[in-house]
């Protein structure tokens, strides 16, 4: 895991949960979180309409069913009822297996 991940201790949510997006209706697996939004001001003018916090965490999203993630407020996330896996391209890229309705991080290579 990395440090910048442990650290984020007023986080909600943590990799490797599944949410599911409050506003645009969608399931997905967090793979990293942001203390603070770190986009850009023109990608949070053009894409954050619903103008959530940016002194709140942000989450890093791989969009089940879908090649894309997504970068979304915490205001917009909620926890997954579902315990089902996701399907991603991306999942091995971030994870080793999913476990008790949760992913598990895969261990970094040196």
């Amino acid at each position: 895991m990395s440090e910048r991940v442990v650290n984020i201790s007023r986080a909600r949510f943590t990799v490797g949960e599944l949410v599911h997006h409050r506003l645009f209706d969608y399931r997905g697996v967090i793979f990293d979180v942001d203390r603070n939004f770190e986009g850009s001001e023109d990608w949070y003018r053009s894409v954050a309409r619903s103008r959530p916090p940016r002194n709140k965490p942000w989450y890093h999203v791989l969009v089940h069913g879908h090649p894309h993630t997504t970068y979304v407020a915490e205001r917009n996330l909620e926890l997954d009822d579902s315990i089902e896996p996701i399907e991603h391209p991306l999942l091995l890229e971030y994870f080793s297996e999913f476990e008790d309705g949760r992913y598990l991080l895969r261990e970094p290579f040196n």
